[in-house]
């Protein structure tokens, strides 16, 4: 027993011995030295070459728990917002909402002072402003003011230099410390850092500039637009080089640029490296040192081979012949390349570190542009090989669209900076990025008729909605109703046997009361009379009565069958998008005259479909009220017969599409019936042959006495304006006409759905 003792004590002593002699250290460590290990886990991490890492923050800073200097999500959230209001502006806090209740969004442009001096540029800016739909000229209606001083050039060097902005702003009693305001800038800062700097205070004002960085842009405040030059056209603008059934399934060139190469100074690095991807096949690019006062005195022993190589090729030939552009900074972020690359359908290879690109908030440029970096510029030719062609299509036509939707002229830009400014003043009725990106564009879609792509006329194709299936029958009448014998009648009891008709809406547009209602035929479905201001663009404006996607629009002069209506309907459902009707006319370019000319002989040719018997959708009469200008509509009630060419031209310019002609009876008679007038002549009755689906058949207008031809006159005049406002003639020809299955053909009566459209 005394030896089994002894044994164990040896064993537990040898026990204590090994722990001592191999884990003594870690063991006294534990014991009497948890300080100075809880100091050491502190001072995580022990980076072996800590002296080659960035330091980003010292143990000190970081938070700890219980740490009394770490802030609540609202402390930290209030801190936030007051240096956001200070140097950081969003629309919450540097824009006062409530200027925009009362009237709306309205913009007011400050009086031009005498003697100062606008650019070309600046006064087609100024002038887009002045022709919007939003423009006022009482300041007390304005929820956004633009300066009339020009800060479009605020390189010191530059002749266009306005100096002294600070003094002249402050002095204006509206300026308010820039709160409210659009300031416009295309060129900032000089030589040799070309520094965002505007040479003045800009206070609270929102930024629409050229070349922005996105270390200054403000996102949700400024704007980012597009570099354009002085002889970017006012308005229309020339349309994309990509034509209709025109696309090679490969081009020339897969990807081009031809442009200077800076020596020194900024924006130097990338074009001098450009000569690294150039192969001479399929890769073109080329640099020339030929620019500024002393290049020689720079120039390397590339510039002559260079300079001589730049002459070989003609710069629109690679444009046209390449599908790939490179578009790389210049002195400044921006450059004309980008609009030219976009126009020509030639994608958009950006090579500008840091750059906001244009209109970003809205438009989503992964769809027709690629993004690079000025780093990895060897990698780009690998990169756009790679890109499927199906791609590269969906690429050239995203570049035609946001072309012609948004840059194609000083008008679109601007009126594109001022909707994008309007949606942040209403986020729940604002466009979505889909409706900015989708053909027809942001512009011509407006959030106050719908948000529901639905209730548009341009998307039930691609996203599976239908039109409804009924419409509102909308009548003109000008002349008082007072027999079942007349033509107007005739017209509400053929239009009501129609199957798809909802309802039926007369617009009273005469000064005289209606008839009582007992003179009224009873029909089978509602009728609804409208009391008319007596002007001729009042037939669009969008009443609340028509609660159909389909509107008939018809004089009263006007005849037709029930299975006339019944059958054109049945084509407008398959074109919602368009206007369809019975009287066509047409538009033709006189080379004697130097203007264009108007027709209403019947040929094969047609552009125009008369509203006196058409469908189309309801949505074109809040874009006929709310989207033209107030001078487009003064011009309509000034002119006779020109609201109906003002619509077509309005449509054809939403959709680039022609109307449809459909089938109609040839037995239409003339009528040659004077109706009575209003008192004082102010919306008379359009003459026989002029608005009646008889028209085609009749001879020209312009032969039918002196008010037929003051008649004619006044609608070629009026097709001239309307082509000088938009900058470009909208009407599109076409020479289709939808008849029914069997129509005239040879085959039994009882298998034609519309026989009696034969007769």
């Amino acid at each position: 027993m005394q030896t089994r003792k002894k044994y164990i004590f040896l064993t537990f002593l040898a026990s204590w011995l090994l722990l001592f002699l191999f884990g003594g250290d870690q063991l006294r460590r534990f014991s009497f030295f948890s300080g100075r290990k809880a100091e050491a886990r502190r001072n995580w991490p022990r980076w072996t070459d800590r002296s080659l890492l960035k330091s980003f923050a010292d143990a000190e800073e970081l938070p700890r728990d219980g740490d009394p200097s770490l802030l609540s999500p609202r402390e930290r959230r209030a801190a936030w917002l007051s240096v956001y209001a200070q140097s950081r502006c969003r629309m919450e806090t540097c824009f006062d909402f409530s200027r925009c209740e009362k009237h709306g969004f309205k913009v007011f442009t400050y009086p031009q002072e005498r003697g100062q001096p606008v650019s070309e540029t600046y006064g087609k800016i100024l002038s887009s402003l002045e022709r919007s739909r939003y423009h006022t000229a009482n300041p007390e209606e304005a929820c956004l003011f633009v300066l009339s001083i020009d800060t479009l050039d605020r390189d010191h060097l530059s002749g266009q230099y306005v100096r002294n902005v600070d003094e002249k702003i402050r002095s204006f009693p509206l300026w308010n410390g820039g709160r409210n305001h659009l300031i416009f800038n295309l060129y900032s800062g000089t030589w040799p850092d070309y520094a965002g700097d505007l040479g003045f205070d800009i206070g609270q004002a929102i930024l629409a500039k050229a070349s922005f960085d996105t270390a200054s842009f403000r996102p949700g405040f400024d704007i980012s637009i597009p570099l354009f030059s002085k002889e970017h056209p006012q308005r229309g603008g020339d349309r994309g080089w990509l034509y209709q059934d025109s696309v090679p399934p490969r081009k020339k060139y897969l990807l081009v640029f031809k442009g200077k190469r800076y020596l020194t100074g900024i924006g130097s690095g990338t074009r001098n490296a450009l000569h690294h991807i150039h192969n001479g096949k399929d890769i073109i690019s080329l640099t020339t040192c030929k620019h500024g006062k002393d290049w020689e005195k720079h120039k390397d022993t590339r510039c002559d081979k260079d300079n001589i190589d730049y002459e070989r090729f003609d710069y629109q030939e690679l444009l046209h012949n390449s599908t790939f552009c490179i578009v790389p900074r210049g002195r400044r972020l921006g450059s004309f390349r980008f609009l030219e690359a976009l126009q020509a359908a030639c994608i958009p290879v950006l090579l500008s570190d840091g750059w906001e690109l244009p209109f970003a908030e809205a438009i989503d440029w992964g769809k027709a542009a690629v993004v690079g970096s000025e780093r990895l510029l060897l990698q780009i030719p690998s990169a756009v090989r790679c890109i499927h062609p199906e791609r590269v299509l969906a690429f050239q036509q995203q570049t035609q669209f946001l072309w012609d939707a948004y840059f194609s002229s000083v008008d679109k830009i601007v009126h594109t900076t001022l909707e994008i400014i309007k949606d942040r003043l209403s986020p729940h009725r604002s466009r979505s990025r889909f409706l900015w990106n989708a053909l027809p564009g942001g512009l011509l879609v407006l959030p106050d008729f719908s948000t529901h792509l639905g209730d548009f006329p341009f998307y039930y194709l691609q996203h599976g909605y239908s039109p409804s299936r009924k419409f509102t029958a909308f009548i003109r009448a000008v002349s008082q109703a007072g027999s079942l014998s007349q033509p107007i009648l005739r017209l509400i009891q053929a239009v009501s046997g129609s199957q798809y008709c909802a309802q039926i809406v007369v617009l009273w547009s005469c000064e005289k009361p209606p008839p009582p209602s007992g003179k009224w035929p009873q029909t089978t479905v509602p009728l609804t009379i409208i009391q008319g201001r007596r002007q001729f663009s009042d037939r669009f404006f969008p009443f609340e009565a028509i609660q159909t996607d389909a509107v008939l629009s018809l004089d009263e002069d006007t005849s037709l069958s029930t299975s006339e209506v019944d059958f054109a309907f049945s084509v407008w459902r398959s074109f919602p998008e368009r206007i369809v009707g019975f009287p066509t006319q047409s538009h033709f370019w006189d080379p004697e005259q130097g203007r264009w000319g108007y027709t209403s002989r019947w040929t094969n040719e047609l552009s125009i479909v008369l509203t006196a018997a058409a469908f189309y959708h309801r949505y074109y009469h809040s874009l006929f009220t709310e989207y033209l200008p107030a001078g487009l509509r003064e011009l309509v009630d000034g002119l006779a017969a020109c609201e109906d060419i003002l619509m077509n031209v309005l449509v054809a310019a939403v959709t680039k599409l022609p109307p449809i002609k459909v089938t109609q009876r040839k037995q239409h008679k003339e009528l040659a019936a004077q109706h009575a007038e209003c008192r004082d002549g102010a919306a008379g009755t359009p003459p026989p042959g002029q608005r009646s689906p008889s028209a085609p058949h009749s001879a020209p207008a312009e032969v039918k006495g002196t008010a037929g031809s003051r008649r004619f006159s006044q609608r070629q005049d009026c097709l001239n304006q309307l082509a000088d406002w938009f900058g470009y003639m909208p009407l599109v020809s076409s020479q289709m006409r939808l008849d029914p299955v069997l129509f005239k053909d040879q085959v039994s009566v009882l298998r034609k759905k519309y026989p009696s459209l034969e007769r």
